[in-house]
């Protein structure tokens, strides 16, 4: 009997085998597969490969996989130290190109994720029967993780599936089983969603007795609504969108912070009550993708308090001003007090920076925190947003209701569920989550400008490409460019409209 060994994991299997509860180990090694035999076999078989699949997933989270989809638009203006960094896509000028780092990780890091998922999807066909209904649950998880990298693919690559597009509409290949030499072609919008579609439902199926809790380290079936809903908001089916986002919020189960000590909990601590997923994280175990370049602080002893934020980005006038100045948000993730050092100069109270992932003090042995906060790819507070998104023209009410909730938990005033007030919330709440891209995609708008706060005009990069760029709704680069090296190896794909495809 021939025996191939297959890389399934960036990382593989033996301390999973020793300790395969512990989501906070990756695997190390590899899965070795004998043709005409199951992959699993086992009970360590299918930890092992649930915690490969979990890793995999947490991979593709946080850090340089959310910033750049925030720093191309409006919500941040470039320091006079960013050293270029996310230069390309922060500028969309001629220099973001299919070569684009970011990009290019974006794509590789999720494909190579899928892969991992359809690996397990088809090897839990078949398992011996004292694993049948554990491997049911592990293949769910590995349909909803699918339905996620596809959908994010999706909306960064391709363009939004409003209705009355043309079915041509290219987006991204579809890979729904291991094949390592396929060239496939860019599938188009359409079959996009139609297969994150069929893979919701597959997961509704194998995780429809997996109940949902706060901080879940696992796929869930709230965590399937939740996506459901994002998915539908996507596709414009708003009384879909709304019907799923209102399974997980009238569940009861997670509960919005109302409180500036709850809202900390939740963004600082990651003990909150907002989580609908939370991934497993530790001190001495860590996926690398952090948020320090935000803030990039570091040790000072020149300062009070021994601390400085050598930043690469701050927050724009229009994020500053779009709170109350009792806003918890406001409160818990805008920074004026701690001193900047910009161009070999201290700054103190004269802007503020950007502290909603400063780090969680317990995932650093210094007293300096690094950016590193436990991945939290769903939350209640976007249910609220997409439900209340949804509502607005076949139930206002509804829409108000959902709005205000949110709006009273946040110490925020109460306003009329508008389209405008709408947008405007999802702006403040979801600030530095990588929403803001396919927000503005989603509504059909641009932006007219980054005007840097009052006291950060000569802290920032100038010009028509920094404080003063626009983009318009119809920009070509609200379409990410197809990787360069995507493009030389697999000469089926073709570049998006408006890009060089030899770059």
């Amino acid at each position: 009997m021939k025996k191939n060994i297959l890389k399934i994991f960036a990382t593989g299997l033996s301390i999973a085998f020793v300790a395969s509860c512990d989501l906070n180990l990756s695997p190390n090694n590899a899965i070795a597969v004998v043709e005409g035999t199951p992959l699993v076999q086992t009970k360590t078989n299918l930890s092992a490969l649930e915690n490969g699949i979990l890793s995999a997933y947490r991979s593709i989270q946080n850090g340089d996989f959310v910033l750049p989809q925030e720093f191309m638009v409006d919500g941040f203006n470039a320091t006079i130290d960013f050293g270029n960094n996310y230069g390309g896509i922060h500028k969309t000028d001629q220099n973001f190109t299919s070569a684009d780092y970011y990009v290019e990780d974006f794509w590789a890091y999720n494909y190579f994720a899928i892969k991992n998922f359809n690996v397990c999807i088809e090897n839990l066909q078949v398992v011996p029967e004292d694993l049948v209904k554990d491997a049911a649950v592990v293949r769910g998880e590995a349909f909803f993780f699918r339905a996620s990298s596809y959908l994010n693919l999706a909306r960064q690559f391709g363009k939004i599936p409003v209705k009355g597009a043309p079915e041509t509409d290219l987006c991204v290949p579809l890979v729904v089983k291991y094949s390592p030499n396929d060239r496939p072609a860019r599938a188009t919008v359409a079959a996009v969603y139609k297969q994150i579609g069929a893979d919701l439902d597959s997961a509704a199926v194998y995780l429809a007795g997996v109940k949902g809790a706060v901080r879940s380290q696992k796929p869930t079936i709230d965590a399937v609504n939740a996506l459901y809903a994002r998915y539908y908001l996507d596709l414009g089916e708003n009384a879909k969108a709304a019907e799923y986002a209102h399974k997980v919020i009238d569940g009861g189960t997670y509960a919005l912070a109302a409180t500036l000590e709850d809202l900390n909990k939740d963004f600082v601590n990651d003990a909150g009550t907002e989580a609908i997923m939370q991934l497993a994280i530790s001190l001495t175990e860590f996926t690398g993708n952090s948020y320090a370049n935000l803030l990039l602080a570091q040790k000072d002893d020149k300062v009070e308090g021994g601390e400085c934020f050598r930043p690469y980005y701050i927050p724009t006038k229009a994020v500053i001003d779009s709170y109350e100045q009792s806003d918890l948000r406001f409160l818990s993730w805008f920074d004026n007090t701690t001193p900047v050092l910009l161009s070999g100069t201290y700054y103190t109270g004269k802007f503020y920076t950007f502290v909603k992932y400063r780090g969680n003090p317990d995932l650093t042995s210094s007293p300096i925190r690094n950016g590193r906060q436990a991945p939290k790819p769903l939350k209640i507070s976007e249910m609220y947003l997409i439900a209340a998104e949804a509502e607005l023209a076949s139930s206002p009410a509804a829409a108000k209701a959902d709005l205000n909730a949110l709006q009273i938990a946040r110490g925020a005033s109460q306003t009329e569920a508008t389209a405008e007030n709408v947008q405007k919330e999802w702006f403040k709440e979801t600030i530095g989550e990588g929403l803001r891209m396919s927000c503005l995609k989603r509504w059909g708008k641009g932006f007219e400008n980054r005007t840097a706060q009052s006291g950060a005009i000569n802290q920032v990069q100038q010009g028509q490409y920094f404080d003063g760029k626009s983009l318009k709704s119809d920009s070509y680069f609200f379409q990410w460019p197809i990787p360069s090296h995507e493009l030389k190896v697999n000469h089926n794909l073709v570049q998006n409209t408006g890009y060089d495809a030899i770059n």
